[in-house]
């Protein structure tokens, strides 16, 4: 019996300007279709999965919900208060589950190409973490990659090798030499571990991990799909990862070979590394034209993008911002991303189209004393009823028909309709349609932020 433990945490800034805090890279469609969540959980489908748990921050409940359920997938979705690395977090899901299973921690943010190879490996794994080894997945080495922890194999041991010890990511140099050697892998994060296991090394190496995740499910509570834990007390949990925890340390480490077109996609050029290339070795998405272009990335959401007589260049265009890079320096786009949070500028947390419960805003213009949004409100969805002390608003229906509370009264409108709500107006928006509503909302008054909002009742458990 195998439970999936999906880590769906992280900011994945190194992927700015389309990746950011409120809208990290596992909730998007980087490769492929499906968002990189959907992808992990899909690629489960040729093994024995029991029961699934995805693990993330309150933050991002919305997009985990939704996301899964888009797939008939949702399965138990843990928030997590605060970020405590990943040794806590599957303490969790061990002590949460039921009839001792075999827990496969996988992270939701990562390619993989071969998912034949991947659930081979996965089967082949089974009778040693059945026999009480704690297995992790080490990836085949492709190059002398520098980017990624190392794992040294020893002796033989099944289909697996037990763990002479992890390294951290290496020079050029060691990198070459590890990879000439045949000795080392990549270190996934990927493991296979029996839940009773995993809490008797923790009990042994980290008491104080595994006590703090005890004290936190004693106050767990539930909250329409999502399993909250006890804020005060996970708070007070040590972060670490279980690697540092737990691997490092037993003497039942066991790492099993996986060669399956496996990445992190831990930056741009890591995706153009992956992704299918033009003549001129180029990825191109989106509304491009390139000439005498080779070897770059170019991605735009919208606006065209043109390139002309460059080389090596990663180019991603959002509503709100733009990235222009050299493929071996784009890893420092989570340097930008970090000025911007310093700068206290909206660009590293939020794009211009914010996605919520309820539907989506896209803020398609703003002044010193206006704004305007075009908000999309899915079939049966329903925005809280609230108010603000500083912001006048004025609804214009495009598309689709919209239930309306303004002050005392309730009453529909239909497309080219409107209504407008004054300062201190107690109001609520509500699609009773089939089809999507999209209005269009346009905002005026002395503060337009986000957070002047006072809410009365909302279907989706925000304050």
């Amino acid at each position: 019996m195998i439970k999936a433990v999906v880590m769906a945490g992280g900011s994945g800034t190194r992927l700015w300007p389309l990746s950011r805090a409120g809208h990290p890279k596992q909730f998007l469609a980087l490769n492929g279709d499906d968002t990189m969540l959907q992808s992990t959980m899909k690629r489960l489908k040729g093994l024995d999965i029991s029961s699934s748990v995805t693990i993330c921050n309150e933050e991002h409940r919305f997009f985990v919900a939704e996301q899964l359920r888009e797939i008939d997938k949702l399965g138990s979705i843990i928030l997590e208060p605060s970020g405590r690395n990943t040794a806590p977090a599957i303490a969790v899901a061990a002590l949460t589950s039921d009839d001792d299973p075999l827990l496969l921690v996988l992270a939701a943010d990562h390619v993989i190409q071969d998912e034949e190879a991947f659930t081979k490996s996965v089967i082949q794994a089974i009778p040693l973490a059945e026999a009480g080894r704690l297995v992790t997945f080490g990836i085949v080495p492709s190059e002398a990659h520098t980017g990624y922890g190392y794992i040294r194999k020893g002796a033989r041991n099944g289909c697996g090798f037990v763990v002479e010890g992890f390294v951290e990511k290496p020079s050029s140099l060691v990198a070459q030499e590890y990879l000439n050697s045949d000795d080392y892998l990549w270190n996934s994060g990927m493991f296979l571990i029996r839940a009773s296991r995993y809490i008797e090394e923790l009990k042994q190496f980290r008491p104080d991990i595994l006590e703090a995740c005890i004290d936190a499910i004693e106050g767990i509570e539930s909250d329409l799909d999502f399993v909250r834990l006890n804020k005060e007390k996970f708070n007070k949990c040590p972060s670490e990862s279980i690697d540092y925890a737990v691997m490092e340390k037993t003497a039942d480490a066991v790492v099993v070979p996986m060669d399956a077109g496996w990445s992190d996609i831990g930056s741009w050029s890591s995706l153009w590394d992956i992704s299918n290339k033009d003549n001129d070795g180029n990825v191109s998405d989106g509304d491009t034209l390139l000439y005498n272009t080779r070897n770059s990335f170019v991605k735009t959401d919208g606006k065209l993008v043109a390139t002309v007589g460059v080389d090596d260049l990663v180019i991603v265009c959002t509503k709100d911002a733009l990235l222009v890079a050299n493929k071996e320096s784009v890893q420092d786009a989570k340097i930008i991303a970090q000025k911007l949070k310093n700068d206290e500028r909206s660009e590293w947390e939020l794009h211009r189209e914010v996605y919520r419960p309820w539907g989506k805003y896209d803020s398609i213009d703003k002044g010193e004393r206006y704004q305007v949004k075009r908000i999309t409100v899915k079939p049966g969805a329903k925005l809280s009823v609230q108010m603000h002390h500083h912001r006048a608003e004025h609804w214009i229906v495009v598309s689709g028909s919209a239930k309306v509370t303004n002050g005392d009264q309730t009453f529909l409108l239909s497309e080219n309709e409107s209504t407008f709500i004054p300062v201190g107006v107690i109001h609520a928006l509500e699609n009773p349609g089939k089809v999507e509503l999209e209005l269009i909302e346009v905002q005026s008054g002395s503060y337009l932020g986000e957070d002047d909002i006072v809410r009365f009742e909302d279907l989706y458990g925000r304050e």
